[in-house]
């Protein structure tokens, strides 16, 4: 008797670890913005929250910065900066996001992402790259660097797309994987010649990072080419 209630209790902790295990993932899109709005903030929340129905996720989309903090930000297995500018987390706030990080959990960064928090070198580290400064929004050519991941593996080994293309400064070449890049050649107004990064993913402090520099108008929130590489760059994110 006392064997089968002990049999009988292993399955049931065995069950409730399996149905744990099915939760749908948490993800916290975050778009506040101090400096630059973004007019395709509206739609990039609009895409995220389909993309989670989709998906199966939890998204939640917030401008509150009040919700890193070390009770609420751990209910999210990712979080997305999307098109974020200026500084938009206080001392506290960012300490939170650091354990967070340092955790296990993870990061997206889209467009105006690199355009955050730039006296703040742990994000930069973080994001890879700051924003410096970009041309008039153009076709160019770019170039799948890395095919096997999940952001470009759908691509051809090169595309053209018509996008706001941003230079960088204080770019992490040593952290980061780069997995797409810009070919300066076929526009006018790049001023990183010979290697022009575009999108990237790196482990970071104990999390993870993937970033893209797409995202700029609010159509590219209905393209496919562009929802697919960021669907591919949060599952990179969720794993």
């Amino acid at each position: 008797m006392f064997l089968f209630t002990g049999l009988i209790f292993y399955i049931n902790v065995y069950s409730a670890s399996v149905e744990i295990d099915k939760k749908p993932p948490k993800i916290l899109v975050f778009s506040k913005t101090t400096e630059h709005r973004h007019e395709s903030i509206n739609e990039g929340k609009k895409a995220f929250l389909k993309m989670g129905l989709e998906n199966k996720w939890i998204v939640d989309t917030t401008e509150d910065a009040s919700v890193f903090n070390n009770k609420n930000l751990f209910k999210y297995k990712v979080v997305i900066f999307l098109n974020t500018t200026g500084n938009v987390l206080d001392s506290l706030q960012q300490l939170s996001f650091q354990k967070y990080i340092k955790n296990g959990g993870s990061f997206v960064g889209i467009h105006g992402a690199a355009d955050t928090e730039k006296e703040w070198p742990w994000y930069n580290g973080l994001v890879g790259a700051y924003f410096k400064s970009h041309p008039t929004p153009q076709e160019a050519w770019y170039h799948v660097v890395n095919k096997s991941h999940p952001a470009v593996i759908f691509m051809p080994d090169s595309l053209r797309r018509f996008e706001e293309i941003y230079n960088f400064y204080s770019f992490k070449k040593d952290l980061v994987n780069v997995i797409l890049t810009v070919d300066e050649k076929t526009y006018s107004g790049g001023n990183m010649p010979g290697y022009h990064p575009i999108s990237w993913c790196h482990s970071y402090q104990g999390g993870k990072a993937f970033y893209t520099a797409w995202g700029h108008h609010p159509e590219t929130f209905s393209e496919k080419v562009f929802l697919k590489h960021i669907l591919g760059g949060i599952k990179w994110a969720l794993k």
